[in-house]
């Protein structure tokens, strides 16, 4: 079997590189991000204009194509080779998905997608992640397809992500949050605990205190036990143990106040206090509601304007908790290259596929 080669961006149709196994071996790749193209996202490529208008023009006509039902039958032949080729349960998912809703550009999209999440499962390590981001129109859909690939059993979250800031819709609600479906491809995955950054109302109201003396902001900490400990029941620096005893023993409670890290109170009727300095602290752990991850505006340092480009930050946050240094990170859709962009930042190898010349230049 050949070994996979990385730190390569192929051009190309993702779905002839992912089942080619002489260039990807089965179980090679930690991590899976794609950000598939679909509805508004289909022209994205329309950028080629600025290089060869004729060339462009035929590359993005064959785009639309692929992503739809056409009269020369490609997405009815990919759908044939699917279902005959897939495991049953994937097969006969599209199947019924196709029989109730109809030949149209949702279920063009789902017949092109499934082969391809199919050929991401099999180079997958068993360990492995995949994040698939849409947008709402599709993502149940695409949830469904993955379900039958996967196996729901091994679907983790589903990661909503405010894009951008409320505004007009018709007759509808405003529509700011795009979808991000985290599978893996066992119950064992690769994971490493996420951490926001403080909010500045929570630095405020809490991160309150300040000796001067270089270490920073700090928050009071509670000293005493939440449960009876009788072994913790002693008197300190002339504090009468509390009911319940302290939080700690005398030998913590000794490191403690020689690292100045006691607040003491001028009054022995309150009880001393531990200092909890912001240096030290992670930050909140982040759940599956992401706010605090602006999209890219126009003055962004980072954008290119690539329609479609995801902040770093996004990308960067998933890289993180998903592999670790010297993990295989594959991005099939990879566009402006946020994906790949993030591995490399992170120290981690890295794979690039698109269809289009402009991700490659």
């Amino acid at each position: 079997m050949a070994d996979l080669r990385t730190n390569l961006l192929y051009f190309g149709d993702n779905l002839e590189w992912l089942t080619n196994e002489g260039r990807f071996p089965s179980e090679s790749v930690d991590l899976v991000y794609l950000d598939p193209p679909f509805n508004s996202n289909r022209n994205y490529n329309v950028l080629f204009k600025e290089s060869d208008v004729r060339e462009s023009e035929a590359q993005i006509h064959a785009f639309e194509d692929t992503w739809a039902w056409d009269k020369e039958g490609r997405v009815q032949e990919t759908f044939n080779e699917f279902c005959m080729q897939a495991p049953q349960k994937a097969g006969d998912m599209l199947k019924a998905m196709v029989a109730a809703l109809g030949r149209n550009d949702v279920t063009a999209y789902l017949t092109m997608m499934a082969p391809r999440l199919y050929a991401m499962h099999r180079v997958l390590k068993s360990t492995g992640t995949i994040y698939v981001h849409c947008d709402p129109t599709a993502s149940h859909y695409l949830k469904v397809v993955m379900d039958s690939i996967f196996g729901p059993r091994n679907f983790r979250n589903e990661v909503t992500w405010k894009r951008t800031n409320v505004h007009n819709d018709s007759r509808r609600w405003s529509t700011v949050a795009d979808t991000i479906l985290y599978y893996g491809k066992t119950n064992v995955v690769t994971w490493n605990v996420p951490r926001e950054k403080y909010s500045e109302e929570y630095l405020a109201s809490k991160y309150r205190f300040n000796d001067q003396d270089g270490l920073g902001v700090y928050r009071l900490d509670n000293m005493l036990s939440p449960n009876p400990r009788p072994n913790m029941t002693y008197e300190w620096q002339g504090f009468p143990s509390p009911n319940f005893g302290w939080r700690y023993s005398r030998e913590t409670m000794q490191r403690l106040h020689d690292e100045g890290r006691i607040k003491y109170p001028t009054s022995k009727s309150r009880r001393p206090q531990l200092k909890r300095y912001l240096a030290e602290m992670t930050g909140p752990v982040a759940g599956s509601i992401w706010t605090d991850i602006p999209p890219i505006n126009s003055q962004a340092k980072e954008r290119l304007g690539y329609p479609t480009q995801k902040p770093l930050a996004l990308l960067e946050r998933i890289v993180s908790a998903s592999s670790n240094p010297g993990d295989v990170v594959l991005d099939p859709f990879c566009g402006c290259g946020t994906a790949v962009h993030a591995a490399q930042k992170l120290g981690r190898q890295w794979i690039g596929i698109d269809i289009t010349p402009l991700a490659t230049d």
